[in-house]
């Protein structure tokens, strides 16, 4: 395999700096229009062509010398509504608004495999796609990435995040299920107001809703199949300390693993509202929206990644995680169309992922470059473990 780690070292300098202006001037989900603008810049210094999708979506092209399949790296662009709060001398400087979640990481690690690719150009059998994705934190840009044909003509993708669990300079692989689905819920609760001296006379939908919230977040206990997680994340009821509340609403997230028990749990939380709200006398407005659908990682394509990051780094730097994340990612939507793998590289971090003071290692960009470059080469040659 060609020395991917020395010339992306060689580039650590220049992927460090990108990687802090990223950081310094971060851009909420939908609106990455300056963002978006550097990365076609950079990717236009590498002499890759791009085009531009939903406002802000990049989507860069780099055709090899020789005839080939096509492989897609994706890196996601949008901030986090969050003040900044980690001292750095490259703090956002923009106000509520952060890179918490390391997509300045990502984006400057799929540049820096856009660099390290195209110096090699000639010798690359095929093609690869360089996807740079708005919205990740939202409602999901990658699903709208590929309505608009970004995996047309692709027979592979990968894609990568920083990981504060991990140390620095080490990658992490997951067989299988890595990342939860999940569905986001707003349930209204509508009873009769009364005087709080004579309760009795309305109907209470604080009161249903405060043992709802009790219940739902008690389901995963009885829920053996499979871990799952319910978070109800508001509540808002009332308008009087003295009232009994008419309105209540409710809202959150169910997060599961495998489509089987997705359907499960959300018919559970469903059932639990409406035997709530029939035992309280109030009506019900349950709303379940279905969101990102989970990462399932396939075997033979998480393989191949953890043969590359062993030649890259040696076998000690590279884990296989012994169990899922029940964090979300739309990443998983391209999995659904296309055989890939999500992989962890190591950030170094103490603090976790959205945290105002989450700030991982500046090598994660170097060796996650690195990484990017190498399976997409292997991929393009054939070289499945």
């Amino acid at each position: 395999m060609r020395a991917y780690g020395n010339e992306a070292a060689a580039l650590a300098s220049e992927l460090i700096a990108l990687r802090q202006a990223f950081h310094r001037r971060p851009e909420l989900g939908n609106r990455e229009y300056e963002t978006a603008a550097r990365v076609e810049a950079w990717l236009h210094e590498c002499g890759i062509p791009t085009k531009r999708l939903l406002g802000t979506a990049v989507v860069g092209t780099l055709r090899g010398g020789r005839a080939g399949g096509a492989v897609a790296l994706r890196a996601d662009m949008d901030a986090l509504p969050l003040q900044e709060a980690t001292g750095a001398a490259f703090a956002s400087e923009v106000p509520n608004v952060m890179h918490a979640c390391g997509h300045d990481v990502h984006m400057a690690a799929a540049l820096g495999a856009a660099r390290l690719l195209a110096a090699h150009r000639e010798e690359l059998p095929g093609t690869v796609v360089f996807l740079f994705q708005p919205d990740e934190e939202g409602s999901g840009g990658a699903q709208r990435m590929i309505d608009a044909g970004v995996l047309d003509g692709v027979d592979a993708v990968f894609g990568c995040h920083v990981s504060p669990e991990l140390p620095a300079g080490t990658v992490g692989v997951r067989y299988g299920k890595f990342y939860a689905a999940s569905d986001t819920f707003r349930m209204t609760l509508t009873g009769r107001s009364a005087h709080g001296a004579e309760r009795e006379k309305g109907a209470d939908a604080l009161a249903a809703a405060a043992e709802l919230a009790t219940a739902l977040l008690s389901l995963p206990r009885s829920f053996p199949r499979d871990r799952s997680v319910v978070s109800v994340g508001t509540l808002h009821a009332g308008t009087a300390g003295n009232i009994v509340a008419e309105r209540a609403e409710l809202t959150g997230i169910i997060r599961t693993l495998g489509a089987e028990n997705r359907a499960a749990m959300r018919a559970m939380v469903r059932r639990t509202a409406e035997r709530t709200a029939y035992r309280h006398g109030v009506a019900l407005d349950c709303e379940l929206r279905e969101s990102y659908p989970g990462v399932v990682n396939d075997d033979g394509m998480t393989r191949l990644v953890q043969s590359a990051a062993t030649a890259l780094y040696g076998a000690e730097r590279v884990s296989v995680l012994t169990g899922p994340t029940m964090t979300t990612e739309d990443f998983g939507c391209f999995l659904l169309r296309r055989p890939g793998a999500f992989y962890h590289v190591g950030a170094g971090c103490a603090l976790p992922l959205h945290s105002a003071a989450f700030l991982p290692d500046e090598r994660a960009a170097v060796a996650a470059a690195a990484l990017h470059a190498a399976v997409a080469e292997r991929f393009l040659n054939g070289e499945t473990p």
